[in-house]
């Protein structure tokens, strides 16, 4: 991978990790439709890294505040009902399916799940569900009344990102709005609920960081193109987390859902006409 590429790669991550499209997608996709090699699961997710990085800065009083809250209630109960304290737990039960899931389904995530007809798909599936969760949404609660039942239902909508094509902030914004969460507080909890997951699956990754990832696929990309792809992730990521926030406070999700329907029209015809290939090369 050249730094040309990897730059390229990291803006992409960047805008497409906290938008409703997808990040692990697009990753799959730009590079298919500019003929260049498939980085490979294992370089989404150390990118992601930078991604999330922006999210622990952006966020850090709430983080910080969560964190601090949950461990001293480890040590005195009666803090166990402060709400940053349950907010911790929400955050840790929250995260356990995507983390058995993903444990569970890894080998099947680095090839099969790359399937660009699978991606296509799933962009438009998920779409019409990001649709149909912004049709029936009450928009009434806040973080401040998410319960154990909420962040184990907005957990398994997480699970679901592990598909490229899917997209972790549209499957869990769309579960958040089924509950009845306002768009700005469903994204808010999206966020602060990747932290634990990206960063589990980033470290996790980084030991595949330049080695083979499949028989039929070239070596993943070096420290270099990775370490560079991860640092503008970052800084994109970071505007990007600020620039949805605002936009969800008066704004639908309309517009990425028309983005997601196109997208996915726009792979099939291309895959249907033999210009792409469905898998990696």
């Amino acid at each position: 991978m050249s730094t040309f590429q990897a730059i390229i790669l990291g803006i992409v991550q960047g805008l497409t990790e906290f938008l409703p499209i997808s990040s692990s997608g697009h990753l799959r996709i730009v590079p298919a439709l500019l003929g260049w090699d498939d980085p490979g699961a294992s370089f989404t997710a150390v990118i992601q890294l930078g991604t999330m990085a922006a999210v622990v800065i952006y966020f850090w009083k709430d983080l910080w505040r969560i964190t601090t809250a949950w461990f001293a209630s480890l040590r005195d109960r009666t803090r166990r009902q402060d709400p940053d304290a349950r907010m911790g737990w929400y955050l840790i039960v929250a995260t356990i399916p995507i983390a058995v899931i993903g444990f569970l389904l890894k080998d099947q995530i680095k090839s099969g799940a790359r399937d660009l007809r699978l991606i296509a798909a799933s962009l438009i599936v998920m779409g019409l569900v990001l649709l149909y969760a912004e049709k029936v949404a009450s928009k009434r609660k806040t973080v401040d009344d998410i319960d154990s039942r909420d962040g184990i239902a907005i957990g398994l909508a997480q699970s679901m990102a592990l598909v490229p094509g899917v997209s972790r902030s549209g499957a869990t914004i769309s579960a958040g709005l089924f509950l009845g969460y306002t768009r700005e507080d469903a994204a808010r909890f999206s966020f602060l609920l990747s932290v634990p997951a990206v960063v589990l699956s980033g470290l996790f990754s980084l030991k595949d960081v330049g080695a083979k990832a499949e028989p039929h696929m070239a070596a993943s990309p070096g420290f270099g193109p990775t370490a560079i792809a991860t640092v503008i992730s970052f800084v994109v990521g970071y505007a990007a987390i600020a620039w949805l926030l605002r936009y969800l406070v008066n704004h639908t999700t309309v517009v990425f859902v028309a983005y997601r329907v196109a997208l996915g029209v726009l792979l099939f015809v291309l895959l249907a006409a033999g210009t792409i290939s469905a898998h990696p090369s």
